[in-house]
């Protein structure tokens, strides 16, 4: 079973750092870096469930709006390891930690 703890704790600094942010800091760029995230952290998740199943399209995260991203963020970080615990891939694990840096340093918190 692939330990998915560095995507998992990185994802909640991010998001805990987004609960904090003032709404101001969250309009300018720090909610859309962190939804880009989630969407993208959503698809992967989808896509390495449907390679063991229908295969259909992904689903597109909606934008709830800046002050739910942080839970939309948390859930697709969710979703995305657990679909590594059952179709483990060490390398789409440290994409995506890496990506969570990446959002996280673009958002500047």
């Amino acid at each position: 079973m692939l330990d998915t703890t560095p995507l998992t704790a990185a994802t909640d600094r991010f998001a805990d750092r987004l609960r904090a942010a003032p709404q101001s800091r969250l309009q300018q760029g720090a909610a859309a870096a962190a939804l880009a995230l989630a969407r993208d952290l959503s698809v992967r998740a989808q896509r390495l469930d449907a390679a063991g199943g229908d295969g259909g399209e992904p689903r597109i995260m909606p934008d709830a709006g800046v002050f739910v991203v942080a839970d939309q963020l948390t859930v697709a970080a969710e979703d995305l390891a657990e679909a590594l615990r059952t179709a483990p891939s060490r390398r789409e694990l440290d994409e995506a930690v890496r990506s969570v840096g990446e959002a996280a340093a673009r958002a500047r918190l």
